[in-house]
């Protein structure tokens, strides 16, 4: 497995540990991590954090977007997806998109390269999760 897409679960096992959400994300330039983070709607109350905002808060000023690589456990949904438009990142990498398909199709009609590793691991945590919490699931991704 790619060390960074490993980076990218062990920060969904964190928010796991934490009571909260198992999805994670980093940010990479130049081969190197520059951010992390992971979904913290229920650690921190706040319906915005969600992985891929919270590796990008964590990585700070970054300047320039261009050569980044975002890397995330579950397909970026259309805020994370707006995010990475916003800020010019062109290349992510999903760990899966089974149990949430994401904003795929957005990501790349605005010229973003979309990698969807269908890691079984990734599956196996959300569905593990989402059969447990499938209240807290469904208000992380708006669903009645």
């Amino acid at each position: 497995m790619d060390e960074f897409m490993k980076a990218a679960i062990d920060e969904a096992k964190t928010g796991l540990s934490e009571k909260g959400i198992p999805i994670g994300s980093v940010l990479v330039k130049d081969g190197k991590i520059v951010g992390r983070g992971h979904n913290k709607r229920v650690q921190d109350n706040d319906s915005m954090t969600h992985a891929e905002i919270d590796c990008l808060r964590n990585a700070g000023r970054v300047g320039n977007y261009k050569g980044t690589v975002l890397y995330s456990t579950l397909m970026p949904c259309y805020l994370c997806a707006g995010a990475v438009v916003q800020f010019g990142i062109k290349k992510v990498y999903a760990g899966e998109s089974k149990t949430f398909s994401g904003a795929k199709e957005f990501m790349q009609s605005h010229g973003v390269e979309v990698i969807d590793l269908n890691s079984q691991e990734c599956i196996d945590m959300m569905n593990d999760f989402i059969a447990k919490n499938p209240k807290l699931w469904n208000e992380d991704i708006g669903v009645d």
